[in-house]
């Protein structure tokens, strides 16, 4: 797949949803797609164990509930647990029940809620794990930016990108709240450890170079000045907050 500026594009985070109500089922993935994210819908593991052991999934999404006919619920998030290992998986309700939010937890998920008709929080929830999971792996992912926490290496659709320390921790401050903006004086505290405006211009500098390499080349900025607010990094769908 390539992006419109001649990148090729990174592969988005894959979440696999099996939800015993196929109506429910597609609702939700349509929602999950719209946040960015790559979508595959699994059927009951009864019928197609091995389509779960080879989904190559980054997060699992199941409802145990509601289904006389299969599973005991527990039995269900147990087995669900045993196939995403160590990938997070987050176990969803149609009722807004403590009860079925206890049972999932103790039965091993990540994370469990309750929804009815609007899937917002069940998506932010999902974009919440996976990027904790990244976070945790040394990982931070916006869209097709990458960066290595551990290797200090940044990847814009597969291009390298070099930058001094100091930038790279800029960057890293912003993408670990993406879609959010970000202060001058919380920067100054994050980056360079000062708790008092210098008055330099030494954030907007770096902050210069910063989006010179990152969005340089590139179709859609990400790096944004918010006049009198700070500064965010702005994913493909997101509303700045």
């Amino acid at each position: 797949m390539e992006e419109s500026d001649g990148h090729a594009a990174t592969a988005p985070p894959l979440v696999a949803i099996h939800h015993r109500n196929d109506a429910r089922g597609w609702k939700l993935a349509a929602a999950v797609s719209a946040a960015g994210f790559g979508v595959v819908l699994l059927p009951p593991p009864a019928e197609a164990l091995p389509r779960w052991h080879a989904c190559g999934f980054d997060l699992l999404a199941i409802d145990p509930f509601g289904d006389a006919g299969g599973a005991a619920p527990r039995d269900f998030v147990l087995l669900a647990r045993g196939l995403a290992a160590r990938r997070p998986l987050i176990v969803l309700s149609d009722r807004d029940a403590f009860a079925d939010r206890m049972l999932a937890l103790e039965a091993g998920a990540d994370d469990a809620v309750g929804w009815a008709e609007d899937p917002a929080e069940v998506v932010a929830r999902i974009a919440g794990l996976v990027r904790r999971t990244r976070l945790a792996q040394g990982r931070l992912d916006c869209d097709d930016l990458r960066i290595d926490l551990v290797d200090r290496r940044v990847e814009r659709a597969g291009r390298p990108i070099a930058m001094p320390l100091r930038e790279f921790d800029l960057l890293a401050n912003l993408a670990r709240v993406p879609d959010r903006i970000v202060s001058r004086e919380t920067l100054l505290r994050a980056v360079w450890r000062i708790d008092f405006d210098p008055g330099t211009n030494r954030v907007e500098v770096h902050m210069s170079r910063l989006r010179a390499k990152v969005d340089r080349g590139f179709a859609r900025p990400m790096l944004h000045t918010v006049k009198g607010r700070g500064y965010a990094l702005r994913t493909r769908r997101g509303k700045l907050a």
